[in-house]
């Protein structure tokens, strides 16, 4: 059993102890092997994340043909196609999936301890909920003792791609409500010494702090960055505008999570930081993990951590570059709760090629995120907001710090922004235009100037408050 796993249900007394006590306590901790931390499938996670070429196709072949047969064999919900396995070829075990069904996280909800595997200990078991950020948080189950060391080795991996040294020092924006940010005196950020992450509030983001912000990564000079774009695209904005090359020219790479990830934003972050801006995409499920490259902004997929699949709207393959279609993914390594044809809501397009570093590891050319992510225009077409916003962080959004779209009927947007200065109406209608402009489909655009912006519990900004449902449009084939 790691140590991990077991100390889980204490992380967040640790994390809201004073400094004094997480100091010590955190460095004590960081002072245990990884191998005793993390568990004993920990090193070989290491291994299998590091692999490629031909290692890789092969364990990926492998792991989703045992995957297929521990859960039609022992998750309830799968036996009534258990009789497929007489046709499992090891050899070729995806010929296997078009004959399952997709699973949604409705259906998973309405019958959960129908997916949970007999024969595995309830001891195995270790209970999660997702964010619940487009819906009710859904519980689900990982595996303890492999679940969480295996996500931890792939991320390791990651960093490894983006040039990070082990033990650097990292400046976090990741959804942390820092406690006692804002009261008088106390500061805005908190070291946490297991990870070596400087930690910055989120619930500051504005620029009255700022400069609190920049103290902190002078004083504490973290090397990257792991962050969500909508937190870290202010502070990004406030640097444009005040450089301080001490700080930024020490970022060799910024990391970006959990969010879809914006063209404008990532562009301001390459010109402030001077460093690759590299996405990462994953879930609370743990059944698919990808990244882009320094030199390639593509999503690239682990094989071996988990089969990925994109589907049109009646469930179909996508096969054909440049279209649009739905993650599906089978995860691997969870006997606990082994997730087949998992439904992700996530929309992306299909990319071509693969990356010369990384044979076999399928690619998408972008993600374009929750399919209530999407705007209707007035011809009932629908547009994602990457391709809505790119190319504007010196246009439309040039003086403004933070926005949101709403949309309760099709063919019309509410801009939401947050600006440095206060937007005259001359400039609330260049705005408007300009993104009307945008539009093949048409709408209109309603620009309002507010002081914030609210974010989810996890500190996430939603992009676009999507009160339609998007659904029909995409089943009835509206293009994108």
């Amino acid at each position: 059993m790691a140590f991990e796993d077991m100390l889980h249900p204490l992380l967040e007394r640790y994390l809201r102890a004073p400094q004094w006590v997480r100091t010590p306590v955190g460095k004590a901790y960081a002072m245990i092997p990884p191998r005793w931390r993390r568990g004993r499938h920990y090193p070989r996670f290491q291994e299998e994340a590091a692999l490629s070429g031909q290692a890789v196709e092969e364990l990926a072949r492998a792991k989703l043909a045992r995957t297929l047969t521990h859960a039609l064999q022992n998750v309830p919900a799968y036996r009534p196609w258990q009789a497929l396995l007489k046709d499992l070829d090891p050899a070729a075990p995806q010929a296997l999936l078009p004959h399952l069904p997709l699973l949604s996280k409705e259906t998973l909800r309405a019958n959960l301890s129908g997916y949970l595997a007999e024969g595995v200990p309830e001891t195995a078991r270790q209970a999660f909920f997702t964010g619940g950020t487009t819906s009710l948080p859904l519980r689900f189950y990982l595996h303890k003792g492999r679940s969480r060391p295996r996500e931890e080795a792939y991320m390791e991996q990651f960093r490894r791609r983006a040039g990070i040294p082990p033990r650097a020092t990292a400046l976090h924006l990741r959804g942390f409500a820092v406690p006692g940010a804002g009261i008088p005196g106390r500061p805005l950020w908190m070291l946490e010494p297991i990870k070596r992450h400087l930690v910055l509030s989120t619930d500051h983001l504005v620029r009255p702090y700022m400069e609190q912000y920049v103290a902190a990564m002078r004083a504490w000079k973290p090397s990257y960055i792991e962050a969500f774009a909508s937190a870290l695209y202010p502070l990004a904005v406030w640097l444009k505008e005040h450089p301080a090359p001490d700080v930024t020219n020490r970022i060799r790479a910024v990391l970006l999570f959990s969010e879809n990830v914006l063209d404008h934003q990532a562009d301001l972050m390459r010109e402030v930081f001077d460093c690759p801006v590299l996405k990462h995409y994953g879930h609370s499920e743990r059944v698919l993990m990808a990244a882009s490259m320094p030199d390639d902004p593509r999503y690239f997929f682990w094989p071996q951590y988990g089969r990925l699949e994109l589907v049109d709207a009646s469930g179909n393959p996508v096969t054909r570059p440049g279209m649009l279609g739905e993650i599906v993914g089978t995860g691997f390594d969870n006997d606990v709760m082994p997730l087949l044809r998992y439904r992700t809501g996530d929309m992306a397009i299909l990319g071509a090629g693969s990356h010369p570093l990384l044979p076999g590891f399928p690619a998408l050319e972008r993600i374009e995120g929750r399919m209530q992510e999407f705007i209707v225009c007035q011809d009932l077409s629908l547009m994602s907001l990457n391709s809505l916003t790119t190319g504007e962080q010196e246009g439309a959004l040039g003086q403004v710090d933070a926005l949101q779209f709403a949309q309760r009927e099709p063919g019309r947007l509410l801009l939401r922004v947050v600006a440095a200065r206060p937007l005259d109406a001359e400039t609330r209608r260049r705005i408007a235009r300009r993104f009307e402009a945008r539009i093949p489909g048409g709408c209109t655009v309603e620009v309002a100037e507010v002081d914030a912006l609210a974010r989810t519990p996890r500190g996430k900004q939603q992009m676009l408050l999507q009160e339609l449902d998007i659904r029909p449009w995409f089943e009835a084939g509206g293009r994108a």
